[in-house]
């Protein structure tokens, strides 16, 4: 069955299980419902009062609310791209000396301003509006000015020169701060709003503030951009988390070994880097001291032991709103946001998962854009290859961001395309009105004995497959870029960027792309059918374009733990009727031990791409049974996955598959 032939009835069912969702919402009030738009609010994606269209979409739960009918975006659908890049309106810029910010337990925060100058070095007179930066790479710091400075946090010297006061503020326990880091906790994100207040009353911010920054940065943008300060007027977070455990840390129940250690050494480290020891050794001194030691004992190093070790507060999840995860998930609160705010991702970005569902949450009560280039996290925070297709570089969509909504001039930020996406494949930026893609339709595709994708259902007495585990499957891999930041990715090794290598150890399932391509654009579900003579096992699910010289081109992944299989109904997103992206709990309770040599469904979460699989060219599903770059499984567990093969079923009684968000190549426009 074709997707135009599905789509009518799917979607008369669509509509009534939206009525249902809405319907429920309204009955039980609270978070589940959609924000209304804030008094004075400036939304160019459509606010004239009349009922949104109805969505062949639900959006995706968090712990805290089930999923609900999406109310999707129509307006804006002309909008093209345009560079904004007015005149200097400062020959320069000068940073003061640090200063230090007191909270409400006596804890003193570093704090680094940046003013304009005129051409003879003076400092602007009069109140600025004012870009706040909070970061945990000492980023103010003058030795990190330079290429990588608006990475780590330094003050972009064009956005200075444009009229703004930036203020980087070192968070709890990093760079020359003190107090005990705990990446995002209550304590640390109780600090953002004193910081917002003690910003407010410096003579150089007039008292309208935008929150910016790339990675942790953007984290601290969207967290307090939630916190609903009067004096936040706009944010600009770029590559910014959504779920702590879900994005990286326990994908699929499993721990990431990968990025984590890293990124936790490269916090001390940058904190250890602190030149304030040698201009200031009797301020600065017990405080770096104190960051070394807080990271060997009171947070850093027992978080990892924990993890590997298998501790139930750390590698399981907890849906209470004060948990260690949820917490740490700014999705849990994304849905407060009521300024207008620009969300930039990357399709092999660490937090490729959590970026357009950061836009998702706060597209329905404010101005939100989403631009997702083809970048792994270094890249997107540089946006590398920018500009192309009309798309600017990144500070001048920044300084159209904030001169529109700091400074009030009319510079059609509010017009720019609601959604802006690379399309792999097709090598060129696409526009549309919304994410999810309203028109996506489900497409399911079973997996063959032959190694064959189809609609038709498949055979019975289907012969399945085996697959066996490899210990190092994934070491050389797009996933190995990805979870290093995209630092591996500039190794000139083709296996960095193709399936090839990596897949060769899988079960690899193929389609020929139709006549006129297949264009992919959203979340995936592999829902697989398996047995283990082992009480557990692992899944990793890769997808990938294989061009006519056999090349495959990894385009997206997924990893799940077959004993973490639970999947909660009511918060997985559901397209055309289907569910496309699983929710699985990740409790301790929800564990299932696999039946040894029963057949059992798991539904794997893969993460959302847009990808266009060109005529000639096929589309690849591989199956295998790990991804030691995304994911190890903790210590705990290991005995039960301590078998040598996996098989995988493809018969009529399990019918083993993949659901896809199929968009009508004509959606493509003048980019095909």
């Amino acid at each position: 069955m074709t997707v135009s032939m599905k789509r009518g009835w799917a979607r008369w069912a669509a509509v009534g299980v939206a009525a249902c969702v809405l319907g429920l919402a309204g009955c039980g009030g609270g978070s589940s419902g959609t924000p209304a738009l804030p008094s004075g609010a400036s939304n160019s994606q459509g606010t004239d009062g009349t009922a949104p269209a109805t969505s062949p979409w639900t959006t995706l739960g968090t712990r805290a609310a089930p999923a609900r009918a999406d109310a999707p975006i129509t307006a804006n659908a002309g909008a093209v791209w345009t560079d904004y890049d007015p005149p200097l309106a400062y020959a320069g810029m000068k940073t003061q000396a640090t200063q230090f910010i007191t909270m409400r337990d006596g804890v003193k925060l570093a704090a680094y301003v940046t003013l304009p100058t005129d051409a003879n070095g003076n400092v602007a007179g009069g109140p600025l509006p004012t870009i706040l930066i909070q970061t945990s790479y000492n980023g103010g710091a003058e030795a990190f000015a330079g290429s990588i400075g608006s990475v780590l946090g330094a003050a972009d010297p064009y956005l200075v020169e444009h009229g703004y006061a930036v203020v980087v503020v070192d968070a709890r326990g990093t760079g020359q701060s003190g107090g005990v880091w705990q990446a995002f906790g209550a304590v640390e994100q109780a600090d953002y709003g004193e910081v917002v207040d003690w910003v407010q009353g410096q003579p150089w911010c007039n008292g309208s503030i935008g929150v910016y920054g790339v990675s942790y940065l953007g984290i601290t943008a969207v967290i307090t951009a939630a916190q609903n300060h009067p004096a936040v007027k706009a944010a600009f977070p770029i590559v910014p988390i959504g779920d702590g455990y879900r994005d990286i840390v326990f994908t699929g129940g499993q721990v990431n070994l990968t990025f984590i250690p890293f990124w936790m050494t490269l916090v001390t480290g940058l904190g250890e880097t602190n030149p304030c020891v040698f201009t200031d050794p009797a301020t600065c001194g017990p405080t770096t001291l104190q960051h070394l030691t807080n990271a060997l004992t009171q947070f850093q190093g027992p978080l990892i032991l924990k993890a590997l070790l298998g501790d139930t507060t750390t590698v399981y999840d907890d849906p209470a709103a004060d948990s260690f995860w949820a917490i740490r998930s700014p999705l849990e609160r994304d849905g407060r946001i009521t300024v207008p705010t620009f969300v930039v991702g990357g399709l092999h970005d660490l937090f490729q998962r959590s970026e357009p569902l950061t836009y998702e949450a706060i597209k329905n009560q404010t101005t939100a854009k989403l631009l997702i280039g083809p970048w792994t996290h270094l890249q997107a925070g540089l946006g590398q290859g920018l500009p192309a297709d009309g798309v600017p570089p990144l500070n001048h969509i920044a300084l159209r961001w904030f001169d529109q909504y700091l400074k009030g001039l009319d510079v059609g930020a509010d017009t720019l395309p609601n959604v802006t996406q690379y399309v792999a494949g097709l090598g060129h930026y696409v526009t549309a009105t919304d994410w999810p893609h309203p028109q996506a339709a489900t497409e399911r595709l079973y997996l063959h004995a032959d190694q064959s994708l189809g609609t038709d259902a498949p055979a019975q007495n289907a012969t399945p497959h085996i697959f066996v585990a490899n210990p190092l499957e994934g070491l050389c891999s797009i996933s190995a870029s990805q979870w290093t930041a995209g630092l591996l990715g500039y190794v000139p090794l083709p296996c960095f960027t193709n399936d090839n290598a990596t897949s060769s150890w899988n079960v690899n399932y193929r389609m020929p792309a139709p006549d006129a391509g297949l264009y992919i654009n959203g979340p995936i579900e592999a829902d697989l059918w398996i047995s283990s003579p082992a009480q557990d096992a692992s899944l990793s699910v890769r997808v990938a374009d294989v061009g006519p010289d056999g090349t495959a081109v990894a385009l997206t992944n997924g990893l799940q733990t077959a004993s973490l299989r639970a999947v909660d109904e009511t918060r997985s997103r559901t397209l055309d009727g289907e569910m496309i992206q699983p929710w699985h709990p990740y409790t301790q309770a929800s564990v299932q031990p696999l039946v040894p040599s029963q057949p059992t469904r798991v539904r794997v979460e893969v993460f959302p791409t847009s990808a266009f699989i060109a005529p000639g060219h096929s589309l690849q599903i591989s199956i295998g049974a790990s991804n030691v770059a995304q994911g190890l499984p903790p210590i705990p567990t290991l005995p039960g996955m301590l078998s040598l093969a996996t098989t995988l079923y493809n018969d009529a009684d399990h019918p083993s598959s993949v659901v896809l968000p199929v968009v009508p190549v004509a959606a493509l426009g003048g980019a095909q």
